[in-house]
């Protein structure tokens, strides 16, 4: 008994020191790395609950407060939204403490980059809380998070506007003719695939038979759009590239494709429901990891990114300058504390906190999964139409960015 207790003790010891090596092991440039392994386990937890946290959950009583038991799907859907809701809260936390640094002198620059162990702590703790929570806090949260799935959306959206744009810039910028060449190959590919791509979307969604009258439109739309972001960049009043106009239409046509296979299974309009139950459990890892790559991606990239919040600027020159000169070792050291920070970090933690909505929504089918949808990601009615609106919302803020410096040529854009 001794030994066994000892021996406990001793796996425990090397555990915490395990855990303490990894967390002190988190650098300044793999912070935000970090924060994107917590937020990816944040996922996967709320996918392992989302299996197997129903039978407990039903023994709860503040959680299964009702005369009639819901069904399973209810529990599960609960499960997803509650780890949401610990993350959001975790991440929001980080983001309100984070407001105004702007640069590595401030203590609150170690605490975005260090003290790991506790954040780890606070994030599982908080996690836990969440589940001693009343049905009617989460199902408030459930509410926001559609608008906060929505603003998401439209970070996605200015993100790839910015990298599409510094793209051609980058390239225009050589001023040879091998780069326009790969301009013009690229714009040529990406519109063969686009027209190719939504020749497919006529054949697998609007079947021969039925009445497909919606998914027409949306099809149509798109292609409409597509015409539209080429008689606009062609215009000799706007003088564009036509590298962002066909990566944009390749996206949008992306965007109706997502939004079609998001239509319920048993949608007679939906071509893909014959392979439903063979590509279900495919289609759940591929969904997990389709969100994770594409927040981590976007919570990155916007935490540095310049078209959504410029990165402070540093301090004026002599404003924190000491009354006595210090030698040169103190002088190095403190201009290596005074830099500026190279990224937002209250808005990138801000990323993550919209992130863990719009990932709860993926998870729970914008929480309206029904029948054999609750076992798939990202699939009923709601997910169409945000898909859609996103593809209008994309096609709208393109457009604009290419008349804006037209309609209003003494402001900078």
């Amino acid at each position: 008994m001794w030994a066994a207790s000892c021996l406990a003790s001793c796996c425990a010891a090397c555990a915490c020191d395990a855990c303490r090596t990894v967390v002190s092991g988190i650098s300044r440039r793999s912070a935000r790395i970090a924060y994107c392994g917590l937020f990816a386990l944040s996922l996967i937890v709320s996918w392992i609950l989302r299996e197997v946290a129903a039978p407990l959950m039903e023994k709860i009583p503040w959680i299964n407060s009702f005369h009639t038991t819901p069904n399973r799907e209810w529990f599960e859907t609960d499960a997803v939204l509650r780890v949401s809701l610990g993350n959001f809260l975790f991440f929001t936390i980080l983001a309100i403490l984070m407001i105004g640094v702007k640069n590595q002198k401030d203590p609150r620059d170690s605490m975005h980059h260090g003290g790991w162990m506790m954040k780890v702590i606070c994030w599982c703790l908080m996690l836990i809380f969440m589940f001693f929570l009343p049905n009617g806090i989460i199902s408030f949260y459930e509410t926001i998070s559609k608008f906060g799935s929505g603003l998401f959306l439209l970070v996605q959206v200015v993100l790839l506007l910015d990298f599409v744009h510094s793209w051609n810039d980058k390239w225009v910028g050589y001023d040879e003719q091998f780069w326009y060449v790969a301009l013009l190959v690229v714009s040529l590919v990406c519109y063969v695939a686009t027209l190719a791509f939504n020749g497919l979307l006529f054949h697998f969604f609007t079947p021969s038979g039925q009445d497909c009258g919606l998914n027409t439109f949306f099809i149509v739309m798109t292609l409409i759009l597509i015409f539209v972001f080429a008689v606009v960049t062609l215009h000799p009043s706007v003088g564009g590239s036509i590298l962002p106009a066909s990566v944009l239409s390749l996206y949008c046509t992306y965007l109706c494709y997502s939004a079609l296979a998001s239509e319920p299974r048993d949608y007679e309009c939906n071509g893909l429901h014959k392979h439903s139950k063979a590509v279900s459990s495919g289609t759940l890892a591929l969904g997990l990891l389709t969100t994770v790559l594409s927040v981590v991606y976007s919570a990155v990239r916007a935490g540095s990114s310049t078209t959504l919040l410029s990165p402070p600027s540093s301090p004026r020159a002599g404003a924190g300058k000491p009354l006595l000169p210090l030698d040169k070792v103190d002088e190095e050291e403190e201009k290596e504390r005074a830099k500026p920070v190279s990224y937002s970090y209250s808005f990138f933690h801000l990323i993550f906190s919209l992130a863990s909505m719009y990932s709860a929504m993926l998870l729970t089918g914008w929480s309206t999964s029904v029948g054999e949808s609750g076992k798939l990601v990202d699939i009923g009615w709601p997910s169409v139409w945000v898909r859609i609106v996103t593809s209008w919302a994309t096609a709208a803020l393109f457009i604009w960015s290419q008349v804006a410096p037209i309609l209003f040529p003494d402001r900078e854009f």
